[in-house]
């Protein structure tokens, strides 16, 4: 919002008056210390000039953060950044993800996200990695089949049906005994079923021998896009700190770059499921 509102020359005052508040709530909702209703972000939207189509897309994301989605129950298992993360990936049409160490979160098995809960630092009780666990499934439910556990509704775009999912996954999380060996070998067999099951799914392999690549720096990245404007874009680096954004739409592009990078870098969708058969022992 804020830079919408510097690319048309506007001071917090004059965006104040066309909602007819303070400055100070200008502020709060630009850095997300304070929610926006859509009638009021359809007002200053239109006001930016911004196109019809990535107004929808924003008021789609402002709509679902107020909905009681499926994540309520769940709030307190994530970080604020990963929340708001999860908000916008429901309804994303293209969810781009790399993991160098570790099988993304849609694609994990549930004897694989509760080892991966077990290590976090940041759950203080056996109760929190539970709900993780429970959060992390219901939200698979809802990416993959685009039937959350708990639906009450329609999710806008946010069906299987015209979503796409693109993995890059690092070998190195082929090899990661997450759980211990029969939990990896589970895992692994679980991917070659997502892979020949979800016709929305590209599953890829970066291997050991690509050596240098394009994400050498990042361990964990994802970008999501949307349909109906596809000028809008996020990128989330994931951290112990709870995520980084990076929306401006020269880091967006930067992002989609690289990964096309590897995209060319990795293995054929065909030799990668060669390669988990193989590991997972269905050869």
């Amino acid at each position: 919002m804020r830079r919408y509102r510097e690319h048309v020359g506007y001071a917090l005052e004059d965006a104040a008056r066309v909602l007819e508040c303070d400055r100070s709530k200008i502020s709060r909702i630009e850095t997300g210390q304070r929610g926006i209703r859509p009638k009021e972000l359809r007002e200053l939207l239109t006001e930016y000039g911004v196109p019809e189509s990535d107004q929808a897309a924003l008021v789609a994301i402002a709509s679902r953060g107020s909905q009681r989605g499926w994540w309520h129950p769940y709030a307190g298992s994530f970080s604020e950044a990963y929340l708001d993360y999860v908000i916008m990936e429901s309804i994303a049409s293209e969810i781009m993800a790399y993991e160098a160490q570790l099988v993304p979160d849609l694609l994990q098995t549930e004897d694989y996200a509760r080892a991966i809960a077990a290590a976090e630092p940041g759950y203080a009780t056996g109760g929190q990695r539970e709900d993780a666990v429970e959060a992390m499934e219901v939200r698979r439910q809802g990416v993959l089949t685009g039937t959350p556990s708990g639906s009450s509704g329609s999710s806008g775009s946010s069906g299987s049906s015209g979503r796409r999912l693109w993995v890059i996954l690092g070998e190195g999380a082929l090899h990661q005994a997450v759980g211990g060996p029969g939990v990896l070998a589970g895992q692994i067999r679980h991917l070659v079923q997502l892979s020949e099951d979800l016709p929305g799914l590209t599953l890829q392999v970066l291997p050991f021998s690509a050596g240098a690549h394009a994400a050498a720096g990042s361990a964990s990245l994802a970008i999501l896009r949307f349909s109906d404007a596809p000028s809008l874009g996020v990128v989330y680096v994931e951290a112990l700190s709870g995520g980084v954004y990076l929306e401006s739409q020269a880091d967006v592009a930067r992002y989609i770059r690289a990964f096309a990078l590897l995209r060319a870098s990795a293995l054929s969708v065909a030799d990668s499921v060669r390669l988990l058969r193989d590991l997972g022992g269905l050869a």
